[in-house]
């Protein structure tokens, strides 16, 4: 099978911090109204006062690490679903497709954004994954710390935004520094939990609709069938589907097509590509194939979704 060919992902610009950002709103706060000297490449913080509330199906070409102080929202990593709230750190990875929504009134918290060049110094290349657990698909990227985690978070936060503000000597090692901190006090945290050790019994169906979701959420651009992740999962294709049918009401066939489908979705929200080249782009054989495969997913044609989405963002820029 040919395999699509590259996607593209939003990477920290002012572009991408309007689909996240309502600039009518003010906040002091990191990067919302940071002068542009004062910025740094590959790096970008936040409150999220100011934040627009519904953001996705996305994807994008850096990391995001999130501390959630107060309040609650539903978070959407692939085909995992989260009702996260106060004390909650979240993650997400690049190319992985994300979304949030369900946003409390009292929500308050931090984001930081944040490209791997931008840590390489402190950190080998392509080693962020392995050094810290919850910044790949296998691990557990949305859990809980105790209070005095939040704290030393929130205390490190803090600190990156008095040198983003202050303009002293070094203050690109120390940013960068604080930011190991942070990941590393979350770390800290992942491994009092426990979180990477295995369940007592690896053979639920909890489990194992849990690691097909991750690996569907990595996978599916390049492992289209059933029985690619069978033979991943070491179980039949009939078994995991009953598995997954049991719990979800739907197919394993049915969640594969429902992350092609927010694919699709970020595709035509995020590019100007034709719903033509999203079809070949995605492997279709042909555009009427992708335009049924899409319509019988959302009940919308491309052409109609990539217009409604479009008024959305119209009127949400235009507040």
């Amino acid at each position: 099978m040919k395999l699509p060919g590259n996607i593209p992902t939003h990477h920290l610009s002012s572009q991408h911090a309007d689909l996240h950002r309502d600039k009518t709103q003010s906040s002091p706060f990191g990067y919302h109204q940071l002068a542009n000297n004062k910025r740094l490449p590959g790096f970008e913080i936040y409150s999220t006062d100011g934040m627009i509330p519904d953001y996705g199906p996305a994807k994008s070409g850096f990391f995001r690490f999130g501390i959630l102080i107060n309040g609650s929202l539903r978070i959407q990593l692939g085909l995992e679903h989260f009702e996260a709230g106060a004390g909650t750190i979240n993650f997400s990875i690049p190319g992985q497709i994300h979304a949030k929504s369900n946003v409390s009134q009292d929500i308050f918290g931090y984001y930081l954004l944040f490209e791997e060049s931008f840590i390489q110094d402190l950190i080998s290349q392509n080693k962020l994954g392995y050094e810290f657990p919850f910044l790949n698909y296998a691990g557990q990227q949305i859990f809980k710390c105790n209070k005095a985690e939040i704290e030393e978070l929130r205390s490190l936060l803090l600190k990156i935004n008095q040198e983003l503000q202050e303009m002293n000597s070094g203050r690109d090692i120390a940013i960068k520094m604080y930011l190991y901190l942070m990941l590393l006090t979350a770390k800290r945290s992942y491994e009092r939990q426990n979180l990477s050790a295995p369940p007592p019994d690896p053979g639920t169906s909890s489990y194992l609709i849990t690691q097909f979701y991750k690996l569907v959420g990595e996978h599916f651009l390049s492992l289209r069938q059933v029985a690619d992740y069978a033979k991943l999962l070491h179980v039949t294709p009939n078994h995991l589907n009953r598995t997954v049918k049991s719990a979800s009401n739907k197919t394993a066939s049915d969640a594969i097509s429902e992350m092609l489908a927010q694919e699709a979705k970020v595709l035509l929200r995020s590019t100007s590509l034709s719903a033509a080249e999203i079809a070949y782009q995605l492997n279709f054989s042909e555009p009427a194939a992708f335009s049924r495969f899409f319509k019988k997913s959302t009940g919308l044609t491309p052409l109609v979704y990539r217009q409604q989405e479009n008024k959305i963002e119209s009127a949400v820029s235009g507040q």
